[in-house]
């Protein structure tokens, strides 16, 4: 099987020095190894080749007998790290909450690490106010956790 650890050493030396960074790295039982990689600005498959190469040179595929796919994380890939949410600060999004509710609105800010770390979305909502007989339209500020919700999509113009 392949030893992850050193997998993980060998993707992060190619991307050392680099605005890309991982953000998932899987092998299976049966050695399918699938990396994903992101970056502040973009991946292009250059990236993805170099480390493919390296990958190459460091595990012998006729000993360890491996799939390998390498590529970068896309609009149907979810944001796993602070960092990728940090990328979509001021863009639409679309969001599943632990509770059923779906909330479409802009990526506000986001804050806190770890287990602390969360995102504030600005939903549109309709506010009534007493005497007037149109509602108008406002913001409200929903901050969560990756943990209470799914991102459903993001970067997306409604």
């Amino acid at each position: 099987m392949i030893d992850k650890q050193r997998l993980s050493e060998v993707v992060e030396s190619c991307l050392e020095g680099t605005p890309m960074f991982v953000t998932e790295i899987a092998v299976s039982p049966d050695n399918n190894i699938r990396v994903e990689i992101d970056s502040d600005e973009s991946v292009d498959i250059d990236a993805c080749a170099a480390i493919t190469r390296a990958i190459g040179d460091a595990f012998d595929r006729d000993v360890e007998d491996y799939e390998l796919e390498v590529g970068s994380a896309g609009i149907t890939s979810p944001l796993r790290l602070p960092r990728q949410y940090a990328k979509y600060v001021g863009k639409d999004l679309e969001v599943l909450t632990a509770d059923g509710r779906k909330l479409h609105g802009v990526l506000a800010a986001t804050d806190g690490e770890g287990d602390a770390f969360g995102f504030t979305i600005e939903v549109p909502v309709k506010i009534k106010e007493p005497g007037q007989k149109k509602p108008r339209m406002g913001v409200e500020s929903i901050r969560l956790a990756p943990a209470e919700c799914k991102l459903v999509r993001y970067d997306l113009k409604f």
